[in-house]
């Protein structure tokens, strides 16, 4: 019996066209395998908006876009036994890198007839969903800055991390994880379900998505000229051995700050308050990956 698809094509992410995606869905998808429709969101017809309806009529929803448009699908079936493919089309992919989904778009469309499916651990925010990474401090900070500029990609990403890099401060946290009381002096604070943040960038080499634990990565402060070396580290898996990095393992985390400010949800930013909490929900999401996953 043939499953029922919904592609939801984000149009903007990434700052990559997609105008062919339709056509390369038709003519790679297994038909024998797949009935399936097509929606692009728009300001009007928002992507979870679209995946709650679609939900109540399809097996798989199947998210066309980066980590952001792959959160907002995932949010409307976390929970649920609906299937979650993905086709990346973002800047970092974190979740797709993670889960050995192919970046080739051509690729990712025939693994969702021959990919496995996995279920995987998925956490809240203050009750927001995340599946790959979740943050405060900088990486927010950058988050916040660049939802309000024009460009997208990874290029103008970076370049708004060097800006903002000598300019901002690191702050204070009271974190309890697990029970235990930890006070930490953080340029900012990862909570990492997957290893990485995305293109290759592992903050936590060791997450798991089936641990039941989120990696609570407290990046100390760092002289500024150490940026190559902690993006080094990050690309080659060697960040957990940084003096300037703590990585902090448990299911139930509460984190407080002196302000309200940006946070964000697979680099999705939000302003919010001062008080934190953050639980991990184990195996809540049913997702297609890669045949290179080991999990």
């Amino acid at each position: 019996m043939k499953r029922k698809a919904l592609f939801i094509i984000n149009p903007v992410s990434g700052g990559k066209k997609k105008d062919q995606v339709p056509q390369l869905i038709h003519k790679h998808l297994d038909h024998n395998a797949y009935e399936y429709q097509i929606e692009f969101s728009t300001l009007d017809k928002e992507i979870r908006a679209i995946a709650v309806e679609a939900a109540k009529h399809y097996d798989i929803i199947v998210a066309v876009g980066g980590d952001g448009t792959v959160n907002e699908t995932a949010s409307a079936i976390a929970g649920t036994d609906k299937l979650l493919g993905i086709i990346p089309y973002g800047s970092g992919n974190g979740l797709s890198r993670f889960l050995q989904i192919p970046m080739d778009p051509v690729k990712s469309i025939q693994l969702l007839s021959t990919g496995s499916i996995r279920s995987i651990d998925s956490a809240q925010l203050n009750g927001r969903w995340f599946f790959n990474m979740a943050g405060m401090g900088f990486d927010a900070h950058i988050s916040e800055v660049f939802s309000h500029t024009t460009r997208r990609g990874f290029s103008s990403y970076l370049r708004s991390s060097i800006e903002e890099i000598s300019k901002y401060k690191a702050q204070e946290y009271h974190l309890e994880i697990d029970g235990n009381v930890y006070d930490r002096t953080a340029f900012m604070l990862s909570f990492a379900n997957s290893s990485q943040y995305g293109n290759n960038a592992h903050v936590s080499p060791h997450a798991s998505l089936h641990d039941g634990l989120l990696d609570v990565c407290v990046i100390k402060p760092f002289p500024p000229y150490r940026l190559p070396e902690m993006g080094l580290r990050m690309l080659t898996k060697t960040s957990e051995s940084s003096k300037f990095v703590e990585i902090i393992r448990g299911r139930h985390i509460r984190v407080e700050r002196a302000t309200p400010g940006p946070v964000h949800l697979d680099g999705e930013p939000s302003i919010i308050g001062a008080t934190v909490q953050i639980d991990v929900i184990p195996d809540s999401l049913n997702v297609i990956v890669g045949p290179g996953y080991k999990g």
